[in-house]
């Protein structure tokens, strides 16, 4: 794989490169399962966090690996927070079962359900930004979990009244405000997509999806990628950097064929070279365009460490790379 150059004032085209392996990371995951299976899952916090000092530690940036200072000790406080927080809404779903009222139990989890996914993104976020850093500088998330909490079940319920068509501006204004209170040092993110956008991309995908019996999925997916990475744009002193996607139809057909072929043929065991593959084809089809000066980004975001956000998002199935 090629190194990438540092080029810090002019503006110009840099990658980020992921440079693990497949082997390396298997290990980490065998040891990790059985560790995990001799404690009877206690062990799970612990080898989350070794799988992503990994990932994090073999991604590189004009010559500098990124870091995951998290903690297994922080992510096992954290679950211990999350299974609570699970344990309460079991015991009111069976006492209601007990004295006969049902349906409240099932209203209340669905209420639930819809307090908790913004809470688990807000706390997940805040997380993995504040223990996620490039050269000793930290990433920072600013949201407000309040805000969060209002454009959710705002946008989720004008999604159900609009039978799923508002969806694509729900998705779209979520993005807009979490991607747009990410801090990178002195680097602020905003994201410019539009619903209308994403609504046609759905609307084209759905119909040419069918009418082609599915081969036109992986153009969707590209036309989806494209759509969230390129509209991904930084701000460092007054000067614009964007993100621009490279990635084609046929580049995502080619992965997924071989990723399949991989998994099927190694009977799952080769899930780790899968995300290996993955995590290169996505930031090999990434080009970071503009001024960005790597030198100049100074240290402005403080430490978080409470990971129960981010447990909360892993147990209802919302993890955020």
């Amino acid at each position: 794989m090629e190194e990438s150059t540092t080029t810090t004032t002019n503006s110009t085209t840099r990658q980020i490169h992921f440079l693990g392996k497949g082997g390396d990371l298997f290990g980490i995951v065998i040891v990790n399962m059985l560790l995990t299976g001799i404690t009877f899952g206690f062990y799970y916090p612990w080898a989350k966090a070794s799988k992503m000092q990994y990932l994090y530690e073999n991604t590189e940036l004009d010559g500098s690996r990124f870091q995951f200072h998290g903690t297994g000790q922080e992510m096992f406080m954290g679950y211990l927070k999350a299974l609570a927080i699970f344990a309460v809404l079991m015991f009111l779903q069976f006492g209601l079962a007990l004295v006969g009222v049902p349906i409240v139990g099932i209203i209340l989890s669905y209420i639930f359900l819809l307090v908790i996914v913004p809470i688990a993104l807000h706390g997940s976020l805040r997380y993995r930004m504040s223990r996620t850093s490039w050269r000793g500088i930290h990433f920072g998330y600013r949201g407000g979990l309040g805000e969060l909490l209002k454009k959710f079940i705002g946008g989720t319920l004008l999604t159900i009244v609009t039978l799923g068509l508002y969806s694509a501006w729900f998705t779209v204004d979520l993005r807009k405000y979490m991607i747009g209170k990410i801090k990178f040092g002195n680097v602020a993110f905003s994201y410019k997509g539009e619903g209308q956008e994403n609504f046609l991309i759905n609307l084209k995908g759905i119909f040419l999806i069918i009418l082609t019996l599915g081969i036109y999925y992986f153009w969707f997916v590209k036309e989806k990628f494209n759509f969230y990475i390129n509209n991904i744009e930084m701000e460092q002193n007054g000067q614009k950097t964007n993100l621009r996607s490279t990635a084609t139809g046929g580049d995502f057909l080619g992965l997924t064929i071989a990723n399949a072929l991989i998994l099927i043929f190694t009977l799952g065991f080769g899930a780790a070279w899968v995300t290996v593959r993955t995590l290169d084809f996505v930031f090999s089809h990434i080009d970071i365009e503009g001024h960005l000066d790597t030198d100049k980004i100074e240290q402005t975001e403080e430490e978080y460490k409470d990971a129960a956000g981010d447990d909360l998002a892993n147990l209802i199935g919302l993890d955020i790379v």
